[in-house]
């Protein structure tokens, strides 16, 4: 006997691959930037992320005597790829090994797998992985056409070895293949005394150069053309919508603007703060994730506001140069009461059976 099912029948298509892949292939454009800026030390640490965050899914659903099927939904593949973003290209290969671990294993397995996880796997091995080891999380490497750099990124042999074996093993100090990033020269200015104005002065950066992608960092955040690209695609195919990236980065646009008025010599611009650092990694592709982020628009803004004055309020007074990774992660653990407090009133319901937890007539 066969069970009747009522309509609709209708499938839009959608489905956790799909939307993964869409990401995935959003995020194209800032990876070829940094396979142009970083060379072959950026295919290495991407090749080594995605690779390890599917084998390490793979693992942790073998060994739970699980399914190993959702190592081919794309979730594993995009975190391996979004941390390899948040990398700078000068770390040695057992960092991101040890970050593939955290993320899929600490960040997203313990709590029961895709779905369940309450911060975003990447940026939480991120924050591990800086807390654990700021001194390789520290350190840019000089991108390849930034200036002349003492490594030749594009030869397969030099990087090969200053990955695998340290800058020692081509006879190199860390200092002399890396330089600051333009959020970190600005804070070392800072607590030397020197306004903004001075401490950019000597210091290789313009307008253009941070759009563009010409500054170092980690190998996913120095270009914002490449990111509002892949941000505008992802809004276009409604893979998410508008309300986290514009507020985020309007917030922190906003409070940058008003205290650089203020205070122009302590304060950044609003440019500089829109364009440095990861600022839009962070707005369009992290603080996004459906898992971790509020589901209604009320809460979504909400949230958006508050990873901007978080993001404004570390860079400005925190102990990190950089504050979109916390940002995100603190409201990360705001979500649930986002998702209670401002979720949509339930039409049907009389205001007091609403909140009694009454059912009422449909």
């Amino acid at each position: 006997m066969s069970t009747l099912i009522s309509s609709p029948h209708i499938h839009n298509g959608d489905s956790i691959r799909a939307n993964m892949l869409s990401v995935i292939l959003a995020l194209m454009p800032a990876t070829i930037v940094a396979l142009y800026m970083f060379g072959w030390l950026a295919a290495f640490i991407i090749v080594l992320c995605v690779g390890g965050c599917m084998a390490m899914e793979w693992l942790c659903l073998a060994w739970m005597g699980r399914s190993t099927a959702p190592v081919g939904d794309g979730s594993a593949a995009l975190t391996g790829l979004l941390l390899a973003l948040t990398l700078p290209a000068a770390v040695p290969w057992w960092i991101p090994l040890i970050g593939c671990a955290v993320a899929i294993g600490l960040s997203k397995q313990v709590y029961g797998g895709l779905g369940h996880n309450p911060f975003n796997p990447a940026l939480a091995a991120r924050v591990v992985l800086l807390i654990s080891f700021p001194l390789q999380m520290t350190s840019w490497i000089t991108p390849m056409h930034l200036a002349a750099p003492v490594v030749d990124l594009y030869d397969f042999g030099q990087c090969w070895k200053l990955f695998w074996l340290g800058p020692e093993a081509l006879g190199k100090s860390l200092d002399a293949i890396t330089m600051a990033s333009p959020l970190g020269h600005v804070r070392t200015e800072w607590t030397r005394g020197v306004g903004f104005a001075a401490a950019m002065h000597g210091y290789d950066y313009g307008w253009l150069d941070a759009f563009l992608g010409r500054e170092a960092g980690s190998l996913g955040e120095t270009s914002a053309l490449a990111l509002l690209l892949g941000g505008i695609y992802l809004l276009a195919r409604h893979t998410i919508t508008w309300h986290i990236p514009v507020s985020f980065i309007a917030t922190v646009g906003l409070l940058a603007a008003v205290f650089h008025a203020i205070n122009p010599e302590h304060f950044a611009p609003p440019m500089f703060h829109l364009l440095a650092g990861g600022l839009m990694l962070g707005a369009f592709y992290m603080a996004t994730d459906p898992v971790t982020s509020p589901v209604t628009p009320k809460g979504q803004l909400a949230f958006g506001v508050g990873c901007g004055v978080l993001t404004w309020c570390i860079r400005s007074f925190g102990g990190y140069p950089e504050g979109v990774m916390f940002a995100i992660l603190l409201m990360n653990s705001a979500t649930p009461l986002l998702d209670r407090y401002l979720r949509p009133r339930v039409y049907g319901k009389g205001r007091r059976a609403a909140k009694a937890g009454g059912k009422g007539h449909d």
